[in-house]
């Protein structure tokens, strides 16, 4: 990590990104909509855009809405594992065709996919969940490593802490490396930052704020929610592979799965609409998460959550939550960085 600016806290891959400050917005599925990216570049932060699987034409107009709120840089994130080939497609010849200029991936690599994006000049993000994973994105183009821990909030890749898979990955690569997972708190920013990391990834910190298009029953869960309250379970996994885990607040369906919380086939698993998004149903053991528009039983679905829930105790404007996050590590750091080190 190298001090920049006389900031701690401006990183290599600030410049990169063309950010402020090495905080990346997750890109939460049907949460991380242009409101809350807009908010979280405006703020000096990397906004996201989570579109797993949606409709090119939603895409088009999530993006739209980004440009009117921000001339800051911005990512779509999209998850090829988990879309079909003809809609992941489409999704990307939609984005290249707006002049997205960078790409969060997430899952298995797909170097076909990377190289398609990266042919056409864009910058490409890719979470991984182990080292493996970590040289096989490195070898297919990425051009940084986001380190997933098992901590995080929503589908986790691997089974390895955030640090001690973040410490690995930056052992064996010069990319610039963030660490997800857990991290709500200046604190979680100026570890990762000591350990020559680049930056952190917020999902729960964020999903928590104003702006954020999770339904408000799910951001009370997380405020009263702790790390030990979530729970890592396959059973929401209808939509997704088989054995693709997410960590989530317990609620009914864990509850109900007498601590038996893996190993659940998709094809075994009843479908039962149990909520609404306009006339799109919702089913039980879905990966969808609550989201404003959602209405039925809330209290049953997926509601996504890391291990650092514990310390978001208030729903703020997203802004201030950054802010907050980079004046505590700010206060950490500047007495350890009097001059550059990585």
């Amino acid at each position: 990590m190298t001090e920049q600016r006389g900031d701690p806290l401006h990183t290599p891959l600030c410049d990169l990104l063309g950010c402020d400050k090495p905080v990346l917005l997750a890109g939460m599925g049907g949460v991380s909509r242009w409101e809350l990216a807009a908010t979280v570049a405006n703020a000096g932060g990397y906004g996201i855009l989570g579109m797993v699987r949606e409709d090119p034409a939603l895409i088009a107009a999530e993006v739209t809405a980004l440009r009117a709120a921000t001339d800051r840089p911005f990512a779509v994130n999209l998850i090829p594992a988990a879309t079909t080939p003809a809609l992941l497609d489409a999704q990307i010849a939609c984005c290249l065709n707006l002049g997205v200029s960078a790409f969060s991936f997430f899952w298995d690599v797909m170097p076909d996919v990377v190289s398609r994006v990266k042919r056409a000049g864009c910058l490409v993000l890719h979470q991984v969940g182990t080292v493996k994973a970590a040289r096989n994105a490195e070898d297919a183009g990425a051009d940084v490593i986001i380190a997933q821990g098992v901590e995080a909030g929503g589908h986790v890749h691997g089974r390895h802490s955030a640090f001690g898979l973040a410490q690995q990955i930056l052992a064996q690569t010069e990319l610039p490396v963030v660490v997800s997972g857990g991290i709500t708190t200046g604190q979680g920013l100026a570890a990762a930052l000591a350990i020559g990391a680049d930056g952190v990834q917020c999902g729960t910190a964020f999903l928590s704020t104003e702006e954020s298009f999770a339904h408000p029953y799910h951001k009370t869960r997380i405020l009263e929610a702790t790390g030990d309250d979530t729970v890592l379970t396959d059973v929401f996994v209808l939509n997704w592979p088989k054995g693709a885990a997410v960590r989530v607040i317990a609620n009914s369906v864990t509850d109900g799965l007498d601590g038996h919380y893996l190993g659940h086939d998709p094809d075994n698993l009843p479908r039962t609409p149990i909520a609404f998004d306009g006339n799109q149903l919702r089913l039980r053991f879905s990966t969808d998460s609550p989201l404003r528009t959602t209405t039925g039983d809330l209290e049953a679905m997926a509601l996504y959550a890391g291990q650092g829930a514990g310390a978001i105790n208030d729903i703020s404007p997203a802004s201030t939550r950054l802010a907050n996050m980079v004046a505590q590590a700010r206060q950490i750091l500047k007495p350890q960085f009097g001059k550059n080190s990585r």
